[in-house]
């Protein structure tokens, strides 16, 4: 899927923990750069003055409305051509990624978590992620029942060297056996702040990204 003039776009800041969307519209793509027009705050209708570097995940559908892309992008400076327009950075091809509902895109990955109860915390790596909850491999000694409610910490590692730490309640959904090897506690979050939820998702584009990289360099 190409980005193409005129094409709506969602902006969500990948800089800051504010919760933030913007709209905005493509007005011009070369090889390497597109641009957007001004873009507006989705909440309080005003314009967006966005600073060089900024990062951003970057949201489309296609024009059936179909299917739905996302990217991640920055700022790489203005321009004015009978009208003002901000230069982001284009990426190649493979770097976009075509998504479901983007809050239950699941990936498959492995990242540190601790499951905590009343009585134990138990470190842990999980099996996929998504921003619903996670599936947790267990090693077989954990004293935990479905229906159970843990506090989780999730470490989340980003390419840029941030770590971030979502710390949320819980409910243990399920505990099943996977291929006959792997134990796994699928787990539900409860009421995740928005803030952690879009770290998340952030998180499972980046890796969704990683893993296209890799099938395309076998």
């Amino acid at each position: 899927m190409e980005l193409t003039i005129g094409m709506q776009l969602t902006l969500e800041p990948t800089y800051t923990d504010r919760n933030e969307k913007f709209r905005c519209k493509v007005v011009e793509v070369d090889e390497h750069i597109f641009y957007i027009d001004y873009p507006v705050n989705i909440e309080t209708k005003k314009t967006a003055f966005l600073i060089d570097g900024a990062q951003f995940l970057v949201l489309f559908t296609s024009a059936d409305g179909n299917a739905s892309f996302a990217l991640n992008s920055e700022v790489l400076g203005r321009k004015n051509d009978g009208i003002p327009m901000i230069a982001m950075k284009r990426p190649r091809a493979e770097e976009i990624v075509k998504v479901q509902r983007r809050e239950f895109v699941r990936v498959q990955t492995r990242v540190d978590v601790a499951i905590a109860t009343e009585h134990m915390t138990y470190q842990l790596t999980t099996e996929d992620i998504s921003a619903g909850g996670i599936a947790a491999i267990l090693r077989g000694h954990e004293q935990l029942e479905e229906n159970q409610t843990v506090e989780l910490t999730i470490v989340l590692p980003f390419e840029n060297g941030d770590t971030h730490y979502v710390m949320t309640e819980a409910r243990i959904v399920r505990i099943f056996e996977k291929d006959d090897v792997l134990k796994i506690a699928s787990i539900q979050f409860v009421e995740p702040m928005d803030v952690d939820q879009q770290y998340i998702v952030r998180f499972c584009f980046e890796r969704q990204i990683m893993l296209r990289r890799k099938e395309l360099n076998q």
